[in-house]
């Protein structure tokens, strides 16, 4: 399938372009999910949103981007992704900390997202996250019908459904988005 410039494959059949936990996560999903999970080899260099759109002629709105919180109150400290299209900004001090009950919210620091997801910064994706982090969807994100994301590493990106990412584990969908 082709969107923008790209000539995207079914993940599960690309390994080398994903990252381990997204390629266990895959594996693990129906057979269904696993297809519509499309993925395309892109330069690293491009990986990050504004960069990757202009090259490969991808409108913002069509791609979304998987962002880690830290959450805090009192002494617990958990994380959280969240995902907005590429066109909007997360609203963190508002929906998303109400949501979540914390206290403090803030974006998680790159190396702790790194580790804790297995995941290479400005490629993390929600497929594959530690089972445990809540995974809050705004609307526009799971209405769409086919959205650019991350696989896990910046060499490549992932073409996958609303829906797919509606039914992930943990997932949720609200308003979390500022347009």
């Amino acid at each position: 399938m082709r969107f923008g410039t790209l000539d995207f494959t079914t993940a599960i059949d690309s390994p080398g372009l994903l990252a381990a936990p997204t390629a266990a996560a895959l594996r693990a999903a129906s057979a269904a999910a696993s297809a519509d999970a499309l993925v395309a080899a892109i330069d690293p260099t491009l990986a990050d949103t504004a960069a990757f759109c202009a090259h490969y002629e991808i409108d913002p709105g069509d791609g979304a981007n998987c962002v880690i919180v830290q959450a805090r109150r009192g002494e617990r400290t958990w994380y959280a992704a969240c995902m907005v299209r590429g066109s909007d900004r997360l609203d963190v001090n508002g929906a998303v900390r109400r949501h979540l009950g914390a206290r403090r919210l803030s974006f998680a620091p790159m190396d702790e997202a790194v580790e804790l997801s297995g995941m290479e910064y400005g490629g993390i994706t929600p497929i594959g996250l530690p089972a445990d982090w809540p995974l809050l969807i705004d609307e526009s994100v799971a209405a769409h019908e086919r959205l650019i994301i991350g696989s896990g590493i910046r060499g490549s990106k992932l073409l996958v459904t609303g829906s797919l990412l509606s039914a992930l584990p943990n997932a949720e969908t609200l308003a979390i988005a500022i347009a």
